[in-house]
């Protein structure tokens, strides 16, 4: 019965933010008591024979044409959204393996000039990328083993899943190697419960905090054991870690696990220590290069309203976007535009 009462009340609640007619304060009710309204959860019991007439004919509508936009005025429309990502730079750190990376004004293939302001009316950017494997990105499978997919293979349902943040901070601020165990992932469920299927989980190292000046020789880890644990056990969809890599073991035994085994996993996620463990939701968005087998992410984490961090819709210009003081123009000595 608790599961019908629940499943009604949701269900309730989203006709109700949806403004339905059907359900318009009632003349009378099916009990002697009134009943205060809008109805809440307590009271759904009382009111399900008549709301399940009125929720078979609104199913019936959503079926013809269902629409989301009830869901976000109710639940996204105030929410809180906090950038974990980090901004491209030429300076940024990539393996030395990679070589650095290049920023320059793009130029008119027939002058060779510098598209400019007062010639062309526009301004562009050329980028001189040596590898898809920098800054907070995506591993596709296909990093590791062929047979698996790249980056423009990833599929579009990673776009939006539940985040669960496992904090190691402070036993990282102890040990600088440290790598996240099975211990840490079922200390976390015992306070807050079990890892949800086909969740994301990230690792909040606070190694993001020393940016760009990360070390790449020794690092927060996250365990063979551990990955291998939250994938079969708990069926998630993707971990992510602050450092640009996985593990310091001389093969990469975990990041190799994964991804020969077809799994992807985010690297250099920034901004943990600003998401709470549970409750928020994970945005994931990209370009799309054909046969990549890394990519360049936009993770955005989208919290409940009342959440201390992060910027609600509306809060900040959007349309138009705002307007700064000083302009934005090519500065040579940091090799990419910049209003300083």
């Amino acid at each position: 019965m608790r599961n019908v009462i629940v499943s009604v009340a949701a269900v309730l609640g989203s006709m109700l933010a949806l403004g339905s007619p059907a359900l318009a304060a009632p003349e009378s009710t099916v009990t002697d008591t009134p009943l205060p309204w809008p109805p809440r959860i307590g009271h759904a019991a009382a009111i399900a024979p008549r709301f399940l007439d009125v929720a078979a004919a609104e199913v019936s509508e959503y079926k013809a044409g269902s629409s989301l936009w009830g869901t976000y005025d109710s639940l996204f429309a105030n929410a809180k959204y906090i950038d974990l990502t980090h901004t491209i730079t030429p300076d940024m750190p990539i393996w030395r393996g990679f070589g650095n990376i290049t920023f320059s004004p793009a130029t008119n293939k027939f002058t060779g000039q510098a598209f400019a302001y007062d010639t062309d009316g526009f301004v562009a950017t050329a980028y001189k990328l040596t590898t898809d494997q920098m800054g907070t990105q995506l591993d596709a499978p296909a990093h590791f083993n062929p047979f698996f997919a790249g980056s423009d293979e990833i599929p579009t349902t990673f776009a939006l899943r539940k985040l669960v943040v496992i904090d190691i901070s402070s036993k990282v601020a102890q040990n600088s190697s440290y790598a996240l165990s099975v211990d840490d992932v079922l200390e976390w469920e015992s306070r807050y419960g079990r890892i949800p299927e086909r969740s994301v989980v990230f690792v909040r190292s606070d190694w993001s905090k020393t940016w760009p000046y990360v070390n790449t020789d020794v690092f927060p880890q996250v365990s063979l054991e551990t990955v291998q644990f939250l994938h079969l056990k708990r069926n998630i969809l993707f971990h992510g870690h602050e450092p640009l890599d996985t593990d310091m073991t001389p093969n990469f035994d975990s990041e190799a696990w994964l991804l020969k085994h077809g799994y992807a996993q985010a690297e250099g996620v920034a901004n943990l220590h600003m998401v709470p463990a549970t409750g928020c939701l994970l945005s994931t968005g990209s370009p799309k290069f054909v046969g990549g087998v890394g990519n360049y992410v936009r993770y955005v984490a989208i919290c409940q309203p009342s959440w201390e961090y992060g910027v609600a819709p509306g809060k900040t210009p959007e349309a138009p976007l705002p307007q700064y003081s000083a302009p934005l123009v090519w500065n040579d000595q940091k090799g990419h535009r910049s209003r300083d």
